[in-house]
């Protein structure tokens, strides 16, 4: 049975939906935003600023479920300008091994919540719990 989670951290979702769906297999995590996560803090416009602190949040939701960035399967990303996408993949290859990045989906997205530039969406595997520790 799936697990609907919000994050405590997170305001909760001004939409139908949850932070986090978590199964048996997988973690799903919807879109985040620096609008989401930073109260204003941050400078909308900065693609490397919002992608390292958006890969920083995800990392830590997936790290309270056990997880970490090497579980990711399938990433979506959404660019406000399609043009930035090298200033995104400086930032975002950063977080993954090289040669193991995940799956991924890389779309113009001109109005992005509270005027962010980037948001993103993953999807990971659930680490294998030690059956002979129980």
């Amino acid at each position: 049975m799936p697990q609907f989670n919000n994050d405590p951290t997170l305001p909760k979702p001004s939409f139908p939906g949850s932070h986090m769906v978590i199964d048996d297999h997988y973690v799903f995590i919807s879109g985040l935003t620096v609008a989401d996560i930073s109260n204003g803090q941050a400078t909308l416009g900065n693609v490397k600023e919002e992608t390292q602190l958006v890969m920083h949040k995800l990392e830590r939701m997936l790290e309270q479920e056990g997880g970490s960035l090497a579980d990711v399967v399938r990433v979506d990303i959404h660019l406000a300008d399609l043009k930035q996408i090298s200033a995104l993949d400086s930032v975002y290859a950063e977080f993954f091994e090289p040669g193991r990045y995940p799956a991924r989906t890389c779309t113009e997205s001109p109005h992005l919540c509270g005027g962010s530039s980037v948001e993103i969406t993953l999807m990971a595997q659930r680490p294998k719990k030690d059956t002979a520790a129980e």
